[in-house]
């Protein structure tokens, strides 16, 4: 799902030098990070109208403080502000508060498959692998989804999460062999 986001109607006609660069500045180094943003916050947050709303509030938080980033890698500073406001939103969120999962389905554009069949089958084991990432704990799912949909590597998720590269390596492999097992249940091959 491609996100776009225009900062454009945050310009105010006269607004001063600094301002008008800081913004420049935060669009060129932080927007591109948007669409890895919301994948991040969608699988955190378990629906795409609370990711929607924590990506737009981390977007925010990150240009309120964007005077205190220091460089480095602007995708993995964004996405620990991504990551804690999706936490601050999870912990004030209710128990017994309803949610819409996310369907994959239903977000993906028009593909030709030539087989309906094969469409099918492969809707199937996607919607057992959304359900088996779904099923994993929070602390497996996010160093999964950092490292393999958003490929970023190691340091960069451990600077992310705040975990040890250690860590980050064994919860990945502890999510994988979760991942793994689960597919295994419902039939389904996953490469470790």
């Amino acid at each position: 799902m491609l996100v776009s986001w225009d900062l454009a109607p945050w310009r105010k006609p006269g607004a001063d030098q600094a301002a008008a660069s800081k913004l420049a500045l935060f669009e060129e180094v932080v927007l591109p990070h948007l669409n890895a943003a919301h994948n991040l916050a969608r699988w955190l947050m378990g629906n795409a109208p609370d990711a929607q709303d924590a990506v737009q509030e981390a977007y925010l938080r990150a240009f309120r403080y964007f005077a205190g980033y220091q460089g480095g890698d602007s995708k993995a500073w964004l996405l620990e502000i991504v990551r804690n406001t999706c936490r601050t939103w999870l912990s004030r969120r209710s128990r017994g508060e309803p949610h819409e999962p996310f369907d994959e389905m239903s977000h993906t554009g028009d593909r030709l498959t030539p087989d309906p069949e094969q469409a099918l089958a492969g809707r199937e084991r996607m919607g057992i692998l959304r359900r088996c990432i779904e099923n994993l704990p929070a602390e497996f799912r996010e160093v999964l989804v950092l490292r393999e949909l958003e490929e970023m590597p190691y340091r960069e998720i451990a600077s992310v999460t705040g975990l040890a590269i250690g860590t980050v390596m064994s919860r990945l492999s502890r999510a994988r062999q979760r991942l793994a097992d689960c597919a295994a249940k419902s039939n389904l091959e996953v490469a470790p």
